[in-house]
């Protein structure tokens, strides 16, 4: 008889026959899937993953300065890479950004929901201005009023921020171990009675699942997770599913070319498992994403002992 334990309790999503299922896709299937709009891919080589990242956001930028028209972008703190690119090609072909128009997907928060000061180590405010927005010259730079982040202060209004900016023409983002989509966790489905309400919900105040703090911690904290604060300020799943476009690019490998990837399991149950409120990035199966995957991620999940 096979060893069939059941889920973790505080794990949101708790069918482990779908689980098993998406598990034993292997890596020369990954990228079929039934909606051609929904479209995934993969590139084995590391710089040349983060390179069509980068080019993926200056050529969306130059696009609209060439149409004459502003770029509105959801953007998120990590990957991180491709930003220093982005800099840098923009610096390089002279690209005015005076068009580009920002919001950060997240920032976190502490236990009373006070988003982090700019000024802290460890906020996305910090990191998106130390590897992209202060690497672009200061004469093509996007003017400092154009450059939003969610906070205590305008996340009831957040995503109304974003519509009157005229809604963005591109969602960047990445899948969590959870399967959340920014900072909308997985145990926020048990908020919403229906998919369409889920659907509909708008930027707020959230509590991060344990999941979500290990995960932030072994990525940005030193493994510590007494730093990684409790709480976060994050955009919805209207939001995500309301720009003109979607492009995700899941990275997560653990250490050097051919090591595991913690991400293998979770981008396929996002991307082939059913679309439901308990894995957030399940959503993006049911709109126009482009969905690349590091290499790596699309590995054979399996059982390696070490």
């Amino acid at each position: 008889m096979s060893f069939m334990p059941a889920l973790a309790r505080f794990i949101d999503f708790q069918d482990p026959e779908v689980c098993a299922r998406v598990r034993a896709i292997p890596q020369e299937h990954i990228c079929e899937h039934p909606n051609p709009d929904f479209h995934i891919s993969v590139i084995e080589e590391e710089t040349a993953f983060y390179a069509e990242f980068a080019l993926d956001l200056v050529t969306r930028i130059r696009q609209a300065a060439e149409e004459g028209r502003k770029c509105v972008f959801i953007l998120p703190v990590g990957p991180l890479p491709q930003y220093d690119i982005a800099a840098r090609l923009i610096n390089k072909l002279g690209l005015d950004c005076h068009h580009l128009v920002t919001f950060n997907m997240d920032e976190y928060a502490d236990e009373k929901g006070q988003t982090a000061p700019p000024d802290w180590a460890g906020s996305f405010a910090t990191a998106m201005w130390a590897n992209f927005f202060g690497r672009i010259d200061e004469k093509l730079r996007p003017p400092s009023e154009n450059i939003h982040f969610p906070n205590t202060d305008n996340i009831s209004k957040y995503s109304d921020m974003i519509a009157e900016a005229g809604g963005a023409d591109a969602c960047y983002g990445g899948i969590g171990w959870c399967g959340h989509i920014a900072f909308w966790e997985s145990s926020l489905g048990h908020n919403y009675d229906t998919l369409q309400e889920y659907c509909a919900a708008k930027a707020q105040i959230v509590e991060l699942t344990p999941m979500t703090i290990m995960q932030n911690a072994l990525h940005s904290f030193g493994g510590d997770w007494s730093w990684v604060p409790p709480k976060a300020a994050t955009i919805g799943p209207a939001d995500i599913l309301g720009a003109r476009h979607r492009s995700f690019w899941l990275d997560g490998m653990c250490g050097p070319p051919g090591s595991y990837s913690w991400q293998a399991f979770i981008a396929r149950l996002v991307a082939h498992g059913p679309v439901n409120k308990f894995v957030p990035g399940s959503i993006l199966q049911t709109v126009r994403t482009d969905y690349t995957l590091l290499g790596g991620v699309a590995n054979d999940v399996k059982i390696e002992m070490s």
